[in-house]
């Protein structure tokens, strides 16, 4: 069993128009199914779950639709957070918050600490999130440690890069699925996936069932992971 499965949830927008639906739909239909295998992924005792629900590049798109999209993502983190209590789900935000409202840091800040004693699943929610962004801020606050002498730059080693970033203290995905049939990882945990098994499926995300996850384990299992060695 992976510790720590990643997913890239792709294909809402592409799921509505295909049905002929306002993309807002295909978002609201993509929270859903988000909800329904985070719910699966703590009932099968998996330790980690990592979704991009919102990229540093999502920005470009109009702003009718990032304006949709923060507010289901602010709704459903105050909502959500009630049922993740009480299902014993851990949330977790990674990104950069900076650069969002006051009342989405709130509702992020509200659900952390709600559940932040729950045992089950930590299920991380990368939200204005950027892979190469993410390694830019490390190498600044560990440039920043030697600068005031706290590191010695002999010192800085793989470990040291890893506890600077958002997943500090947390183990490496195992997996990553992506959904739609893309097939690249756009800017999504390029640090912690160098190792990470890779499964692509042909589904949009709001038509992903416990099945798939079901399924994508399974394949993960099958391969010989040999981390460089033979």
């Amino acid at each position: 069993m992976p510790k720590h499965i990643a997913i890239i949830m792709d294909g809402n927008r592409r799921w509505a128009r295909q049905k002929g639906l306002d993309v807002r739909l295909g978002h609201k239909e993509g929270a859903k199914t988000l909800e329904k295998i985070v719910r699966y992924a703590n009932k099968i005792g998996l330790g980690y779950i990592t979704v991009y629900a919102f990229s540093t590049e999502n920005w470009k798109r109009t702003t009718e639709e990032v304006g949709a999209i923060m507010l289901l993502l602010q709704n459903y983190l105050e909502d959500y957070s009630k049922r993740a209590d009480t299902e014993n789900i851990k949330v977790n935000v990674i990104g950069d918050r900076s650069a969002l409202s006051d009342k989405m840091q709130k509702s992020m800040k509200r659900c952390m600490e709600r559940t932040k004693n729950n045992t089950g699943v930590t299920f991380n929610i990368a939200i204005n999130y950027g892979g190469r962004d993410e390694i830019v801020k490390a190498v600044r606050k560990i440039a920043q440690e030697v600068k005031e002498e706290k590191l010695a730059v002999e010192e800085i080693t793989e470990e040291t890069i890893s506890n600077s970033l958002y997943t500090a203290g947390q183990p490496d995905p195992d997996l990553l699925i992506r959904t739609s049939g893309e097939l690249r990882t756009s800017n999504f945990l390029p640090w912690q996936i160098v190792y990470s098994e890779f499964v692509f499926i042909e589904k949009n995300w709001p038509d992903f069932e416990e099945k798939d996850l079901d399924e994508a384990i399974e394949i993960y299992q099958k391969r010989n992971r040999k981390f460089g060695g033979k």
